[in-house]
């Protein structure tokens, strides 16, 4: 136990999304319990909980979207709900004994490594920990991002986020703004069109938008997978090989790509019969170059009366009345945001203090790295579940968030076979060669390459979201750590007086490759 009262843990897990929870049920069948998870919110759930706006729900197949460890073979729909994908992670959060280790409304304020003693200081709502590891599964889709909009203070009406929905706010009748045409701008549009007395568009950039081959599944298909999961695990394993076989065209191949922009093409011409307005929704970017859309519903809301599509961005508001790029003019009882997340300038990087003294956000000021996705150079003993360029555009980010949790279970492992009081600290060499690697790869992916500007790049311009390679590749990637890659940092054995500040104490080992055979040194 730390002093002062504060309480002592081996892991500190911060978030209870897919990542947070997952990383609980990983560290309980590895035998550790002694662990918190910190939530800042009053339930699991993570973006899943905060996502309740209308028509909320996943865009990769729900026997895919799920854990390998917590099959459901109940799943009601291809694609399901958010209230269906929510209750599964109260399921988990149930079925594998996870209530005991969380700590609802414990948002973490602040976290310091401290160097004398080789832990972690970490504030939070509920009062201090301390921690000898600390794993982030606060996710990239956590933090709502709403545009410094002129006017927008003075706006008489109401204003929320699509993560932040305002179930007590009636939309019947209003006039409704919605600014943005990304994944959740397309779900809601369809589901408040026939309710809201107009509706106006703010488009930007118009998505790619490919039909959503959704449907009901079958008491007897649920049934079959219940009885015989050869059969969910069949239908899991296809699910994945077709996305994986996707993946060339996306990272080497984008020119393979223009078979899909004609389907998608020939799916709006099914549903938008004006060419005026089909040439103001076709994109001028190669497909996939931001997230490709699913929805059958999209284009025919557009198409309503009671819908008018602004092609340009929201410029400013004077009162009720909303200004776009090009000078249309709209009136609005209510603006609706779906302008997406902090992804690569996540505000978590701001409350993590390193060993040099320094922020996660100060260090990633030129653009988020960790090696594997998954450990910051500086920053002894903290993994980061879905890091940078970890996230995908054709496949379930679970498969990535599992691929982590089994190199966060190897970290445990090794420094249990290190012995004593250790942390391990990712070299900046390493981090070097891991992020000069990616982004060699990068070049050629229609990321990059496709023409467009989506969240996928940072404000410098580089590519630090997505991974440009299979699931299968990542998982060879993170199968175990190396700690070559890594500094082995002891306590110092220095007399007080000699010592340095607690943020840059520790004596660091360097490690040959016999320690990565699990040989401690």
């Amino acid at each position: 136990m730390a002093d002062d009262g504060q309480r002592h843990v081996r892991v500190a897990v911060i978030g209870s999304g897919f990542g947070g929870l997952g990383a609980a049920v990983r560290l309980r069948r590895a035998g550790i319990t002694d662990f918190v998870v910190l939530e800042r919110a009053d339930a699991v759930g993570g973006t899943w909980r905060d996502n309740s706006y209308p028509g909320c729900a996943c865009d990769v197949p729900s026997h895919l979207y799920s854990f390998s460890f917590a099959p459901n073979p109940e799943w009601p729909r291809n694609f399901s709900g958010q209230p269906h994908i929510r209750a599964y992670l109260e399921r988990v959060t149930d079925t594998f004994g996870l209530r005991p280790h969380l700590r609802l409304g414990a948002e973490v304020r602040a976290m310091r490594w401290n160097g004398r003693e080789l832990w972690w200081e970490v504030d939070t709502a509920q009062g201090p920990y301390t921690a000898d590891v600390v794993v982030s599964a606060t996710g990239p889709l956590s933090d709502p991002q709403i545009p410094d909009i002129p006017g927008l203070a003075d706006f008489p009406g109401k204003v929320f986020h699509s993560a932040r929905w305002d179930h007590d706010y009636d939309l019947r009748g209003k006039r409704v703004a919605v600014v943005g045409t990304g994944a959740s701008a397309i779900q809601i549009v369809p589901e408040i069109q026939p309710e809201v007395g107009r509706l106006t568009v703010f488009q930007r950039t118009p998505p790619w938008v490919m039909p959503r081959a959704d449907r009901r599944i079958s008491g007897p298909e649920r049934w079959l997978h219940t009885k015989v999961p050869a059969t969910r695990r069949l239908r899991r394993q296809l699910l994945w090989a077709i996305r994986e076989m996707q993946v060339g065209a996306f990272t080497k191949r984008p020119g393979e790509l223009g078979l899909l922009e004609n389907l998608a093409k020939s799916h709006m011409r099914k549903a938008i019969k004006d060419p005026a307005l089909r040439a103001r929704l076709t994109p001028d970017y190669r497909i996939g170059c931001k997230r490709i859309l699913l929805s059958n519903t999209w284009y025919p809301a557009l198409t309503r009366p009671n819908v008018d599509v602004v092609t340009s961005g929201l410029r400013e508001i004077r009162g009720n009345v909303l200004v776009a790029a090009d000078g249309t003019e709209a009136e609005a009882d209510a603006i609706v945001f779906g302008t997406g997340f902090h992804v690569t300038d996540m505000p978590i990087a701001r409350r993590v203090t390193g060993a040099r003294g320094t922020t996660l956000a100060e260090e990633w000021t030129d653009g988020m790295a960790a090696l594997r996705g998954t450990s910051a150079a500086g920053f002894p003993n903290f993994l980061t579940i879905i890091g940078p360029n970890t996230g995908l555009g054709n496949s379930s980010m679970i498969l990535m968030i599992e691929s982590q949790l089994n190199y966060l279970v190897d970290f445990l492992r090794q420094l249990d076979l290190l012995g004593g009081r250790i942390a391990l600290d990712a070299r900046r060499s390493a981090v070097d060669e891991w992020t000069r690697t990616v982004q060699q790869r990068m070049r050629r992916t229609v990321w990059n390459t496709g023409g467009c500007d989506s969240w996928y790049l940072d404000a410098n311009g580089r590519n630090t979201t997505a991974w440009p390679g299979t699931t299968a590749e990542f998982r060879r990637a993170t199968r175990q750590v190396d700690l070559a890659e890594y500094e082995v940092i002891r306590p110092s054995k220095r007399r007080p007086e000699d010592e340095p500040p607690p943020a840059a104490e520790g004596r660091a080992v360097t490690v040959g490759r016999q320690a990565a055979e699990g040989v401690a040194v």
